[in-house]
Protein backbone atom coordinates (compact mmCIF):
# COMPACT_ATOMS: atom_id res chain seq x y z
CA UNK A 1 0.00 0.00 0.00
CA UNK A 2 1.10 3.59 -0.66
CA UNK A 3 2.74 4.62 2.62
CA UNK A 4 1.60 8.23 2.18
CA UNK A 5 -2.03 7.16 1.88
CA UNK A 6 -1.58 4.97 4.96
CA UNK A 7 -0.37 7.92 7.08
CA UNK A 8 -2.84 8.90 9.79
CA UNK A 9 -1.11 11.93 11.33
CA UNK A 10 -0.02 14.33 8.58
CA UNK A 11 1.76 17.68 8.94
CA UNK A 12 1.35 20.34 6.24
CA UNK A 13 4.08 22.99 6.37
CA UNK A 14 3.34 26.45 4.95
CA UNK A 15 4.99 29.32 6.81
CA UNK A 16 4.08 32.28 4.60
CA UNK A 17 1.35 34.91 4.47
CA UNK A 18 -2.40 34.42 4.76
CA UNK A 19 -2.92 34.32 1.00
CA UNK A 20 -0.39 31.52 0.66
CA UNK A 21 -2.35 29.43 3.16
CA UNK A 22 -5.63 30.18 1.35
CA UNK A 23 -4.04 28.88 -1.87
CA UNK A 24 -3.11 25.69 -0.02
CA UNK A 25 -6.81 24.82 0.31
CA UNK A 26 -7.24 22.61 -2.79
CA UNK A 27 -4.19 20.51 -1.86
CA UNK A 28 -5.40 20.07 1.74
CA UNK A 29 -8.85 19.15 0.45
CA UNK A 30 -7.30 16.50 -1.82
CA UNK A 31 -5.43 15.00 1.16
CA UNK A 32 -8.54 14.85 3.37
CA UNK A 33 -10.83 13.53 0.64
CA UNK A 34 -8.35 10.80 -0.26
CA UNK A 35 -7.51 9.93 3.38
CA UNK A 36 -10.58 11.02 5.37
CA UNK A 37 -9.40 9.26 8.54
CA UNK A 38 -6.08 11.14 8.59
CA UNK A 39 -5.53 13.98 11.03
CA UNK A 40 -4.14 17.04 9.26
CA UNK A 41 -2.10 19.61 11.20
CA UNK A 42 -0.88 22.86 9.67
CA UNK A 43 2.47 24.37 10.67
CA UNK A 44 1.92 28.05 9.93
CA UNK A 45 3.20 31.55 10.64
CA UNK A 46 1.18 33.73 13.06
CA UNK A 47 -0.42 35.48 10.08
CA UNK A 48 -1.03 32.31 8.10
CA UNK A 49 -2.68 30.62 11.08
CA UNK A 50 -5.54 33.16 10.95
CA UNK A 51 -6.75 31.47 7.74
CA UNK A 52 -7.35 28.12 9.48
CA UNK A 53 -11.04 28.81 10.40
CA UNK A 54 -11.77 29.19 6.68
CA UNK A 55 -10.22 25.83 5.72
CA UNK A 56 -12.32 22.98 7.18
CA UNK A 57 -9.82 20.29 6.13
CA UNK A 58 -7.38 21.32 8.89
CA UNK A 59 -7.77 19.57 12.24
CA UNK A 60 -5.12 21.46 14.19
CA UNK A 61 -2.54 24.22 13.79
CA UNK A 62 0.95 24.81 15.18
CA UNK A 63 2.10 28.44 15.03
CA UNK A 64 5.76 29.18 14.40
CA UNK A 65 7.94 32.10 13.32
CA UNK A 66 10.66 30.22 11.48
CA UNK A 67 14.16 31.60 10.93
CA UNK A 68 14.26 30.13 7.40
CA UNK A 69 11.29 32.33 6.47
CA UNK A 70 12.73 35.49 8.05
CA UNK A 71 13.12 38.25 5.46
CA UNK A 72 15.49 40.96 6.65
CA UNK A 73 16.84 39.31 9.79
CA UNK A 74 14.07 40.43 12.16
CA UNK A 75 14.03 37.24 14.24
CA UNK A 76 16.55 37.22 17.08
CA UNK A 77 19.36 34.67 17.35
CA UNK A 78 17.90 31.95 19.56
CA UNK A 79 18.74 28.33 18.64
CA UNK A 80 16.73 27.15 21.65
CA UNK A 81 13.57 28.33 19.90
CA UNK A 82 14.19 25.96 16.97
CA UNK A 83 15.02 23.11 19.35
CA UNK A 84 11.68 23.68 21.06
CA UNK A 85 9.93 23.43 17.70
CA UNK A 86 11.69 20.13 16.97
CA UNK A 87 10.70 18.78 20.39
CA UNK A 88 7.10 19.90 19.93
CA UNK A 89 6.85 18.19 16.54
CA UNK A 90 8.45 15.07 18.00
CA UNK A 91 5.79 14.91 20.71
CA UNK A 92 3.04 15.05 18.06
CA UNK A 93 4.06 11.63 16.67
CA UNK A 94 3.59 12.72 13.08
CA UNK A 95 3.70 10.08 10.33
CA UNK A 96 4.32 12.30 7.31
CA UNK A 97 5.18 15.91 6.47
CA UNK A 98 4.06 17.73 3.33
CA UNK A 99 6.37 20.72 2.85
CA UNK A 100 4.79 23.35 0.60
CA UNK A 101 6.98 26.10 -0.83
CA UNK A 102 6.91 28.75 -3.54
CA UNK A 103 9.15 28.56 -6.60
CA UNK A 104 11.96 30.44 -4.79
CA UNK A 105 11.95 28.60 -1.45
CA UNK A 106 13.77 25.49 -0.34
CA UNK A 107 12.00 22.57 1.36
CA UNK A 108 15.26 21.20 2.75
CA UNK A 109 15.51 23.32 5.91
CA UNK A 110 11.99 22.45 7.14
CA UNK A 111 12.63 18.94 5.84
CA UNK A 112 15.65 18.65 8.14
CA UNK A 113 13.63 19.99 11.07
CA UNK A 114 11.03 17.29 10.39
CA UNK A 115 13.82 14.69 10.11
CA UNK A 116 15.18 15.71 13.53
CA UNK A 117 11.62 15.51 14.91
CA UNK A 118 11.46 11.86 13.85
CA UNK A 119 8.94 12.26 11.02
CA UNK A 120 9.62 9.29 8.73
CA UNK A 121 8.00 10.59 5.53
CA UNK A 122 8.96 14.04 4.23
CA UNK A 123 8.02 15.38 0.79
CA UNK A 124 8.74 18.65 -0.98
CA UNK A 125 9.55 20.24 -4.31
CA UNK A 126 13.11 21.42 -4.89
CA UNK A 127 15.48 22.97 -7.40
CA UNK A 128 18.63 22.06 -5.47
CA UNK A 129 20.28 19.01 -3.94
CA UNK A 130 19.49 18.48 -0.26
CA UNK A 131 20.76 15.02 0.56
CA UNK A 132 18.19 12.87 2.32
CA UNK A 133 16.34 15.62 4.18
CA UNK A 134 13.35 14.59 2.05
CA UNK A 135 12.23 11.02 1.49
CA UNK A 136 10.29 12.14 -1.60
CA UNK A 137 11.81 14.98 -3.61
CA UNK A 138 9.81 16.26 -6.56
CA UNK A 139 11.91 18.13 -9.11
CA UNK A 140 10.83 21.74 -9.35
CA UNK A 141 8.15 22.83 -11.81
CA UNK A 142 8.56 25.91 -14.04
CA UNK A 143 8.58 29.16 -12.05
CA UNK A 144 5.42 30.40 -13.80
CA UNK A 145 3.26 27.52 -12.56
CA UNK A 146 0.39 28.83 -10.43
CA UNK A 147 0.93 28.31 -6.72
CA UNK A 148 -2.33 26.35 -6.35
CA UNK A 149 -1.19 23.95 -9.07
CA UNK A 150 2.29 23.75 -7.52
CA UNK A 151 0.71 22.62 -4.25
CA UNK A 152 -1.55 20.13 -6.01
CA UNK A 153 1.34 18.77 -8.07
CA UNK A 154 3.10 17.69 -4.86
CA UNK A 155 0.15 15.86 -3.27
CA UNK A 156 -0.89 14.23 -6.54
CA UNK A 157 2.65 12.95 -7.02
CA UNK A 158 2.26 11.20 -3.65
CA UNK A 159 -1.01 9.51 -4.64
CA UNK A 160 -3.63 11.87 -3.22
CA UNK A 161 -6.50 12.57 -5.63
CA UNK A 162 -7.69 16.12 -6.35
CA UNK A 163 -11.33 16.11 -7.44
CA UNK A 164 -11.70 19.89 -7.25
CA UNK A 165 -8.90 22.34 -8.11
CA UNK A 166 -10.76 25.56 -7.28
CA UNK A 167 -10.03 27.83 -4.35
CA UNK A 168 -12.79 27.55 -1.77
CA UNK A 169 -13.21 28.81 1.76
CA UNK A 170 -15.81 28.01 4.39
CA UNK A 171 -17.25 31.19 5.94
CA UNK A 172 -18.89 30.54 9.34
CA UNK A 173 -22.51 31.66 9.51
CA UNK A 174 -21.76 33.94 12.45
CA UNK A 175 -19.32 35.84 10.22
CA UNK A 176 -22.02 36.32 7.57
CA UNK A 177 -24.46 37.39 10.27
CA UNK A 178 -22.04 40.16 11.32
CA UNK A 179 -22.01 41.82 7.87
CA UNK A 180 -25.09 44.08 8.31
CA UNK A 181 -23.68 45.49 11.54
CA UNK A 182 -20.23 45.99 10.05
CA UNK A 183 -21.67 47.78 7.03
CA UNK A 184 -23.89 49.95 9.21
CA UNK A 185 -20.89 50.94 11.33
CA UNK A 186 -19.14 52.02 8.12
CA UNK A 187 -22.21 53.99 7.02
CA UNK A 188 -23.34 51.51 4.34
CA UNK A 189 -26.59 49.65 3.74
CA UNK A 190 -26.58 45.87 3.28
CA UNK A 191 -28.96 46.15 0.34
CA UNK A 192 -26.80 48.62 -1.59
CA UNK A 193 -24.23 47.26 -4.02
CA UNK A 194 -20.79 48.44 -2.96
CA UNK A 195 -17.21 48.26 -4.18
CA UNK A 196 -14.32 47.32 -1.89
CA UNK A 197 -10.97 49.00 -2.42
CA UNK A 198 -8.08 47.43 -0.52
CA UNK A 199 -4.97 49.62 -1.09
CA UNK A 200 -2.52 47.66 1.06
CA UNK A 201 0.00 44.95 0.19
CA UNK A 202 2.86 43.29 2.03
CA UNK A 203 5.50 45.21 0.06
CA UNK A 204 5.77 48.78 -1.27
CA UNK A 205 6.66 47.47 -4.73
CA UNK A 206 3.23 45.78 -4.97
CA UNK A 207 1.14 48.83 -4.04
CA UNK A 208 -0.64 51.03 -6.56
CA UNK A 209 0.16 54.61 -5.42
CA UNK A 210 -2.17 55.80 -2.68
CA UNK A 211 -3.00 59.10 -4.38
CA UNK A 212 -4.13 57.19 -7.47
CA UNK A 213 -6.24 54.89 -5.32
CA UNK A 214 -7.71 58.06 -3.81
CA UNK A 215 -8.58 59.57 -7.19
CA UNK A 216 -10.03 56.21 -8.24
CA UNK A 217 -12.27 56.10 -5.15
CA UNK A 218 -13.38 59.70 -5.80
CA UNK A 219 -14.28 58.94 -9.42
CA UNK A 220 -16.32 55.90 -8.36
CA UNK A 221 -18.22 57.79 -5.65
CA UNK A 222 -19.00 60.55 -8.16
CA UNK A 223 -20.55 57.86 -10.38
CA UNK A 224 -22.83 56.89 -7.51
CA UNK A 225 -20.99 53.82 -6.26
CA UNK A 226 -20.70 53.30 -2.49
CA UNK A 227 -17.00 52.61 -1.92
CA UNK A 228 -15.62 50.81 1.14
CA UNK A 229 -11.90 51.24 1.81
CA UNK A 230 -10.46 48.36 3.88
CA UNK A 231 -7.19 47.60 5.60
CA UNK A 232 -5.51 46.35 8.75
CA UNK A 233 -4.45 48.53 11.68
CA UNK A 234 -0.90 49.10 10.41
CA UNK A 235 -2.39 50.55 7.21
CA UNK A 236 -4.41 53.23 9.01
CA UNK A 237 -2.17 56.09 7.83
CA UNK A 238 -2.37 54.81 4.24
CA UNK A 239 -6.16 54.72 4.36
CA UNK A 240 -6.43 58.14 6.01
CA UNK A 241 -4.31 59.59 3.19
CA UNK A 242 -6.51 57.90 0.60
CA UNK A 243 -9.66 59.31 2.19
CA UNK A 244 -8.31 62.85 1.83
CA UNK A 245 -8.77 62.40 -1.93
CA UNK A 246 -12.15 60.66 -1.59
CA UNK A 247 -14.07 62.12 1.38
CA UNK A 248 -17.33 60.43 0.32
CA UNK A 249 -15.82 56.95 0.57
CA UNK A 250 -16.41 54.79 3.64
CA UNK A 251 -13.69 52.98 5.55
CA UNK A 252 -13.15 49.95 7.74
CA UNK A 253 -9.76 49.54 9.41
CA UNK A 254 -8.86 46.42 11.35
CA UNK A 255 -12.34 45.94 12.82
CA UNK A 256 -13.08 42.48 11.43
CA UNK A 257 -11.92 38.92 11.75
CA UNK A 258 -10.64 37.29 8.58
CA UNK A 259 -13.90 35.34 8.33
CA UNK A 260 -15.96 38.54 8.62
CA UNK A 261 -13.78 40.27 6.05
CA UNK A 262 -14.29 37.33 3.71
CA UNK A 263 -18.07 37.66 4.22
CA UNK A 264 -17.81 41.34 3.23
CA UNK A 265 -15.95 40.39 0.05
CA UNK A 266 -18.64 37.81 -0.66
CA UNK A 267 -21.29 40.58 -0.47
CA UNK A 268 -19.36 43.14 -2.55
CA UNK A 269 -20.23 43.86 -6.17
CA UNK A 270 -16.52 44.07 -6.98
CA UNK A 271 -13.11 44.18 -5.29
CA UNK A 272 -10.20 46.42 -6.35
CA UNK A 273 -6.83 45.46 -4.88
CA UNK A 274 -3.15 44.86 -5.45
CA UNK A 275 -1.46 41.45 -5.61
CA UNK A 276 -2.55 40.76 -2.03
CA UNK A 277 -4.86 38.65 0.14
CA UNK A 278 -8.21 40.05 -1.14
CA UNK A 279 -7.28 38.86 -4.64
CA UNK A 280 -7.31 35.24 -3.40
CA UNK A 281 -10.39 35.66 -1.21
CA UNK A 282 -12.38 37.17 -4.09
CA UNK A 283 -11.28 34.31 -6.34
CA UNK A 284 -12.41 31.75 -3.74
CA UNK A 285 -15.77 33.52 -3.36
CA UNK A 286 -16.37 34.20 -7.07
CA UNK A 287 -16.49 37.97 -6.52
CA UNK A 288 -15.42 39.98 -9.61
CA UNK A 289 -12.18 41.88 -9.14
CA UNK A 290 -9.80 44.42 -10.63
CA UNK A 291 -6.16 43.77 -9.74
CA UNK A 292 -3.42 46.39 -9.92
CA UNK A 293 -0.70 43.80 -10.39
CA UNK A 294 2.83 45.17 -10.17
CA UNK A 295 5.78 43.72 -12.06
CA UNK A 296 7.33 42.02 -9.05
CA UNK A 297 6.08 38.53 -10.02
CA UNK A 298 4.74 36.56 -12.95
CA UNK A 299 0.97 36.94 -13.12
CA UNK A 300 0.68 33.23 -13.91
CA UNK A 301 1.91 32.35 -10.41
CA UNK A 302 -0.76 34.16 -8.40
CA UNK A 303 -3.62 35.52 -10.51
CA UNK A 304 -7.27 34.49 -10.04
CA UNK A 305 -8.27 31.24 -11.65
CA UNK A 306 -12.07 31.14 -11.36
CA UNK A 307 -13.76 34.50 -10.83
CA UNK A 308 -14.21 37.23 -13.45
CA UNK A 309 -11.33 39.68 -13.27
CA UNK A 310 -9.22 42.30 -15.01
CA UNK A 311 -5.49 42.28 -14.28
CA UNK A 312 -3.79 45.63 -14.98
CA UNK A 313 -0.04 46.10 -15.40
CA UNK A 314 2.26 48.10 -17.65
CA UNK A 315 4.92 46.08 -19.46
CA UNK A 316 8.42 46.87 -18.17
CA UNK A 317 11.86 45.48 -18.93
CA UNK A 318 12.49 44.72 -15.23
CA UNK A 319 9.54 42.30 -14.91
CA UNK A 320 9.64 40.19 -12.81
CA UNK A 321 11.94 41.96 -10.35
CA UNK A 322 10.94 40.21 -7.06
CA UNK A 323 11.77 43.41 -5.17
CA UNK A 324 10.08 44.68 -2.01
CA UNK A 325 10.95 48.33 -2.74
CA UNK A 326 10.80 49.79 -6.26
CA UNK A 327 13.81 52.00 -7.16
CA UNK A 328 12.27 53.46 -10.35
CA UNK A 329 8.88 54.81 -9.31
CA UNK A 330 6.59 51.86 -10.04
CA UNK A 331 6.54 52.21 -13.81
CA UNK A 332 4.65 48.91 -13.95
CA UNK A 333 1.71 50.55 -12.15
CA UNK A 334 1.67 53.75 -14.20
CA UNK A 335 -2.07 53.33 -14.81
CA UNK A 336 -4.42 56.31 -14.73
CA UNK A 337 -7.39 56.06 -12.33
CA UNK A 338 -9.67 56.89 -15.27
CA UNK A 339 -8.44 53.76 -17.05
CA UNK A 340 -9.18 51.69 -13.95
CA UNK A 341 -12.73 53.11 -13.80
CA UNK A 342 -13.27 52.06 -17.43
CA UNK A 343 -12.20 48.52 -16.52
CA UNK A 344 -14.47 48.56 -13.47
CA UNK A 345 -17.50 49.57 -15.52
CA UNK A 346 -16.71 47.04 -18.26
CA UNK A 347 -16.33 44.21 -15.75
CA UNK A 348 -19.53 45.14 -13.90
CA UNK A 349 -21.45 45.28 -17.17
CA UNK A 350 -20.00 41.93 -18.22
CA UNK A 351 -21.00 40.45 -14.85
CA UNK A 352 -24.55 41.83 -15.17
CA UNK A 353 -24.89 40.40 -18.68
CA UNK A 354 -23.77 36.95 -17.56
CA UNK A 355 -26.11 37.06 -14.55
CA UNK A 356 -29.12 38.00 -16.70
CA UNK A 357 -28.22 35.28 -19.20
CA UNK A 358 -27.94 32.66 -16.46
CA UNK A 359 -31.26 33.74 -14.92
CA UNK A 360 -32.93 33.46 -18.32
CA UNK A 361 -31.54 29.96 -18.80
CA UNK A 362 -32.74 28.91 -15.35
CA UNK A 363 -36.19 30.38 -15.97
CA UNK A 364 -36.41 28.55 -19.32
CA UNK A 365 -35.38 25.28 -17.72
CA UNK A 366 -38.02 25.57 -15.00
CA UNK A 367 -40.91 25.77 -17.46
Amino acid sequence: MNEWLAARNILAVRLDNIGDVIMLGPALRAVKETSPEARLTLLASPAGATAVPLLPWINDVIVCRATWQDVGGHISFDPERELQLINMLSECKIDAALIFTSFSQTPHVPGYVCYLAGIPLRAGESKEFGGSTLTTELRSAPDQLHQVERNLRLVEHLGFVARDRQLKIDIPEEARAAVPTLLAQAGLNLHDSFIIIHPGASAQARRYPVERFGFLARLLTRRGWPVLITGVEREAALIEELLEYAPLAHSMIGSTTLAEYSALIEQAALVICNNSLPMHLADALNTPEIILFSGTEYEEQWRPRTTRFRLLRRATACHPCYLFECPIGLACLNIAPEEVVEEVEALLEDTRTVKVSNESLMAGGSR
